[in-house]
């Protein structure tokens, strides 16, 4: 992959199994945040899916939009989009009527100093969306956050983990899957709660950021010495599969890799790709934020895209100096201070 039009096409070509779901699942499609950073390669993905499984349904895509040129790709690639800010309750009332809604609003960076906005992004805003689309099924976006650090030897955190937020972020998003579950009971709408850990996107990500790090010379900070992370590209087809899994209460899914992978050892594999040393500060942590996605490889089978491809594809983006979206992830943070 050397090109963003190329980088697009690998995230946005649907499988077989989500096409399938697609012609399967009755009415149009939502998207809610579709300004974010996994939103347009999603809204295109679902456009790709409903154009190969025939039909008429239409794929929509809600958010501030205030970057027109984003606007204009969105509506390029047939996605009809809704400038709309979201925490204005006249404005989000004003949306249509949708069968299937993902929701993917929130905000996480900045949170220190503005705890208040994100409060109410995370946690007051799900109450509204629920009572506006009572009559869909919703897959609501959430994070690996929402657990403690957990110790390496478990493996990760699975569903039935007991949850304990970091920080005010994590918090809130806790938050948010709480509100949602209270109006997945009272109008019984069936819900699917998606808790993602580290997409990666050649433009952004944990394995970016390690990448440039090594190629610029930059130590590595290794105390959340390991991660979880996921393709981009599989993380859009198990956010649109899961419309299928949707249920009341909700259904919960922790999305990411298999791998618990060492934050040194790919900093080494990238070094060796890149012709670099890395070097290193801090020393591995005990424990790390980690999820166990075993039930959604059970329920939607592994990732399409592995480990060692995610990493021979970043490394040649670094050294082609591929475009990057500057959003760090801030992976290393271990007081949940966002």
């Amino acid at each position: 992959m050397k090109t963003i039009e190329e980088l697009e096409v690998g995230m946005t070509t649907p499988s077989d199994e989500l096409i399938r779901d697609i012609r399967e699942l009755d009415g149009d499609i939502l998207l809610l945040g579709i300004g974010g950073k996994m939103g347009p390669t999603l809204g295109k993905l679902a456009v790709n899916a409903v154009k190969e499984a025939g039909g008429n349904k239409r794929v929509l895509g809600a958010s501030r939009l205030s970057d027109s040129s984003l606007r204009e790709e969105l509506e390029q690639a047939g996605i009809e989009t809704f400038p709309v800010d979201l925490l204005n309750d006249a404005e989000l009332q004003k949306l249509p009527e949708v069968r299937n809604v993902l929701y993917m609003a929130g905000n996480k960076f900045g949170t220190a100093g503005n705890e208040h906005f994100t409060w109410a992004m995370n946690a007051y805003l799900p109450g509204r969306v629920a009572e506006k689309f009572r009559e869909s099924r919703i897959v609501v976006f959430s994070t690996g956050n929402v657990y403690p650090l957990t110790p390496l030897i478990q493996g990760g955190a699975s569903e039935e983990h007991l949850t304990g937020p970091i920080g005010e972020y994590g918090q809130s998003c806790l938050g948010r899957e709480r509100v949602f579950e209270h109006f997945s009971r009272k109008y019984e709408i069936p819900m699917a709660v998606y808790r993602l850990n580290y997409a990666i996107d050649l433009r952004y990500g944990v394995l970016l950021e390690v990448a440039k790090a090594v190629h610029a010379g930059t130590p590595v900070d290794v105390t959340m010495g390991h991660v979880n992370v996921i393709w981009q590209g599989d993380a859009n087809e198990i956010a649109l599969r899961s419309l299928r899994i949707c249920s009341t209460p909700p259904a919960v899914l922790n999305v990411t890799g298999p791998e618990t992978v060492s934050i040194r050892w790919i900093a080494e594999e990238f070094g060796a790709r890149l012709g670099a040393k890395p070097t290193f500060t801090g020393t591995e942590a005990a424990t790390a934020l980690l999820s166990n996605a075993g039930r959604s490889h059970q329920l939607f089978g592994y990732p399409s895209v592995s480990l060692r491809d995610m990493i021979d594809w970043t490394a040649a983006w670094v050294a082609e100096g591929g475009a990057t979206l500057n959003k760090p992830t801030h992976f290393q943070e271990r007081k949940g201070n966002y």
